[in-house]
């Protein structure tokens, strides 16, 4: 696959420029997507750099490390738009990630692409960032809309209903879409590298199959916890009572 230069990239900074002073001019954040755009650019080489290292120790120690890493970060992401933060529920939140995400990257790994080793940290911490980010953007959307429905006076059942609905609405979509409106990233990249549609085709669908169901296994997992957090606070209420 062709190697983009540097230059050929400040092509892409013009839609980014149209974008930038119509933001400003209409939200009135005239430095928002600049800074936005120069922290994803400055993030994006660094990670660059970091992985290469990472990848030439080819240490499972350090993997460890990673993913851990990976999964408190996206449970601090999810809390910080939850309109209640606490203790409690980082760990509700972290509990969720850690078991939704990682059933999903254990399958992916040991039974379905086994790679060789079976810990290649160039395959593993992939499709960890997959998983894991999905899981953390479904509980960041979903944790909110739990706690404005029960805020409302919905039900336990009522709140879950429509939580659970809301939050896999992308992944609903993305399912209904792919193939017809749009070519996922992993195919397209597998595309352009030369690999053939039949074969990108087979990974595109692994990763389709592992962000819906780590998000909805990481959503179900958390809105159990939130059932429990519901019942020992009626409990507590009680007991004041």
């Amino acid at each position: 696959m062709k190697v983009i230069p540097l230059l050929s990239l400040t092509w892409m900074l013009l839609p980014i420029v149209i974008v930038a002073v119509v933001y400003a001019r209409w939200v009135g954040k005239r430095w928002e997507i600049p800074l936005a755009t120069l922290r994803m650019v400055s993030q994006l080489l660094l990670v660059g750099f970091v992985l290469n290292a990472i990848f030439a120790t080819e240490s499972w120690q350090v993997g460890v490390a990673i993913l851990t890493f990976m999964m408190v970060v996206s449970a601090i992401i999810a809390l910080r738009s939850q309109p209640k933060r606490s203790p409690r529920l980082f760990m509700d939140l972290l509990i969720s990630i850690v078991l939704g995400g990682s059933f999903n990257l254990v399958l992916v790994i040991f039974a379905v692409v086994q790679p060789d080793p079976l810990l290649k940290l160039e395959v593993v911490i992939p499709m960890a960032g997959m998983i894991y980010s999905n899981a953390m953007n479904v509980l960041s959307v979903g944790g909110e809309r739990f706690h404005k429905q029960i805020s409302e006076g919905s039900s336990y059942k009522e709140a879950r209903r429509e939580t659970f609905r809301v939050g896999l609405i992308p992944q609903v979509n993305m399912f209904l879409a792919v193939g017809l409106v749009s070519l996922p990233g992993m195919m397209t990249g597998q595309v352009l590298s030369g690999i053939s549609p039949l074969i990108a085709v087979r990974y595109q669908i692994t990763v389709m199959c592992m962000i819906l169901g780590s998000s909805g296994l990481s959503l179900m997992i958390f809105l159990f916890l939130q059932k429990n957090n519901m019942n020992h606070s009626w409990a507590v209420i009680n007991e004041e009572n």
